[in-house]
């Protein structure tokens, strides 16, 4: 009995032993290496190339990355400029859209005396017509008749912008700009005058009804017909020369009806002896702001020096001012046509359109209103 106790208890005794001795062998070879001075560099390359399996596909999915995103913004930018080359030389998009692109990207609509015309001012030009129309005279451009409107409003409205860059060149040339006090200056006196609204809020309404314009689009184009004014005003010696005659008869005691009458070019007033026919207020729209300002500001029965009314020079005195009114007689002396000078221009320089805009077939044609509602014109 004890033998086969003896015997059992062996059997069970052996495969304990042999796990105990695969465990120690186990743990013996899991042990750390022993590090030395002489085999620390033989240890970390061994580390440095067990990590380089997972850093070098990292690198490599980040090159690829970076090459994918660069491929990407590259198709995508020759898209945006293939659609923006077709949208505004082939197809003419006016929208919102292209008009946005165009206030970024620099596409030239014309080529000017050497000088590259923005496609966007064509577009600011174009688009304020079209809102007037649309708006004002209710003209419906999506129908044959008023798509040859619309190339007629092209045409005139690319014919514009040629004409300002025109006036640019001259004005560059002739050392005449526009500076912020005198742009800020000329719109003080016709808020002052009511010509667009009595007071902002008003001034606001007029313009995004009428031309789709902010503020500042409103004294963008009033600028350029100022930088307009000026150059006539700079290069017409001749109108200048004519007004300095009759204001040097006035001051030599001549009668200011009489020099009217010799030197006004108003036709409709110089017979009677330069009298306007009907009363001044300060809201008059018929007179420039201008001369309005003076009219009521100088003593009755004085004279003015000579008045630039931005289309015309003026002489004006003041008859009498009564309750508000005011009766005035003028001399008159038109500037000329600034188109005088950019006819000029052309026949000396070079132009290139860089858009065809199709001929009006139905013979048709639209009045493009001016740049803007802000000073009449010269009674010619």
């Amino acid at each position: 009995m004890k033998n086969k106790f003896s015997k059992v208890k062996d059997s069970v005794k052996k495969p304990i032993n042999k796990i105990r001795k695969k465990d120690s062998e186990t743990t013996v070879s899991t042990k750390l290496p022993y590090i030395t001075n002489e085999t620390v560099a033989e240890h970390r390359e061994e580390v440095l190339a067990g990590a380089r399996k997972y850093i070098y596909p990292l690198q490599h999915s980040k090159h690829k990355i970076v090459w994918l995103s660069i491929s990407i913004f590259l198709l995508t930018l020759v898209l945006f400029i293939v659609y923006s080359l077709l949208s505004l030389y082939k197809f003419q998009s006016t929208s919102t859209f292209t008009y946005r692109v165009t206030q970024i990207v620099p596409f030239p609509v014309a080529r000017v005396d050497g000088r590259f015309v923005s496609y966007e001012n064509y577009l600011f030009e174009l688009r304020r017509n079209i809102h007037y129309y649309e708006n004002q005279q209710k003209v419906n451009f999506s129908t044959s008749e008023g798509q040859e409107q619309l190339k007629e409003l092209k045409k005139q409205s690319l014919d514009q912008v040629i004409n300002d860059a025109y006036v640019k060149s001259l004005a560059e040339k002739n050392d005449v700009s526009v500076s912020a006090e005198e742009l800020e200056k000329g719109l003080d006196l016709i808020s002052k005058q009511d010509r667009l609204g009595s007071d902002k809020k008003m001034l606001e309404d007029v313009l995004r009804d009428y031309w789709g314009w902010s503020l500042n689009d409103f004294r963008r184009a009033y600028k350029q017909q100022v930088l307009a004014r000026k150059v006539v005003d700079k290069l017409d010696t001749e109108a200048h020369a004519k007004a300095n005659s009759a204001l040097d008869k006035l001051k030599s005691g001549a009668d200011f009806a009489v020099v009217a009458s010799e030197f006004s070019d108003d036709e409709s007033t110089k017979a009677n002896g330069g009298e306007y026919a009907t009363e001044i207020t300060t809201s008059s729209k018929e007179l420039s702001a201008k001369v309005t300002e003076i009219v009521f500001a100088q003593q009755v029965g004085q004279y003015s020096n000579i008045i630039n009314a931005d289309y015309t020079l003026e002489i004006v005195k003041t008859l009498s001012i009564e309750n508000g009114k005011a009766r005035a007689a003028h001399i008159q002396i038109n500037l000329k046509d600034i188109k005088h000078y950019i006819d000029e221009q052309k026949q000396k320089s070079s132009l290139k359109k860089l858009i065809d805009i199709p001929e009006v077939q139905s013979g048709q044609e639209l009045t493009v209103p001016g740049q803007g509602p802000v000073d009449p014109g010269p009674s010619r």
